[in-house]
């Protein structure tokens, strides 16, 4: 049987990875895609970064986004969570403020999992040195839903 996840669970499973598919606008059509996330609970919200191309365009344009982060078991055994919420660029400080806290909050949820051990966020993430700056982003949360199924 298919239940709903609570407001804690919710955020328990979105605070316990990293890794979700952002769903956005792009021209007339809805797009999804994979991205490196960190949940900050204290503000409430994802934070992330993008380099200039169609995904950070269409963002700007269409600030509406979601996002989907899912803990798959098997078939009967699964948890997931879907945000709706809005699009937020950050600038210059505000952005290298909020890039450390998101490379520092993936780096020990890795750790945390023992999914390998990151010394850098390009172990975890696109390689954000280069020519041009990543351009962090938060998602204001403005619903969370979740979903999970538990046979026994």
């Amino acid at each position: 049987m298919i239940k709903n996840l609570n407001t804690d669970g919710c955020l328990k499973l979105l605070g316990e990875n990293y890794i979700g598919r952002l769903g956005f606008v792009s021209g007339q059509s809805p797009c999804v895609i994979p991205i490196t996330y960190f949940h900050d609970a204290e503000e409430k919200c994802i934070i992330s970064y993008s380099f200039i191309g169609h995904k950070l365009e269409s963002m700007r344009r269409f600030p509406a986004v979601s996002l989907q982060v899912d803990n798959i078991a098997d078939v009967h055994h699964w948890q997931s969570v879907l945000i709706q919420g809005r699009f937020e660029e950050l600038k210059g400080s505000t952005a290298k403020k909020y890039l450390h806290k998101f490379a520092q909050g993936v780096q020990k949820i890795i750790e945390d999992r023992k999914d390998g051990n990151p010394k850098s966020i390009s172990d975890f993430s696109a390689n954000i040195t280069g020519k041009e700056a990543p351009v962090a982003y938060l998602i204001r949360i403005n619903n969370i839903s979740g979903k999970y199924r538990e046979s026994k």
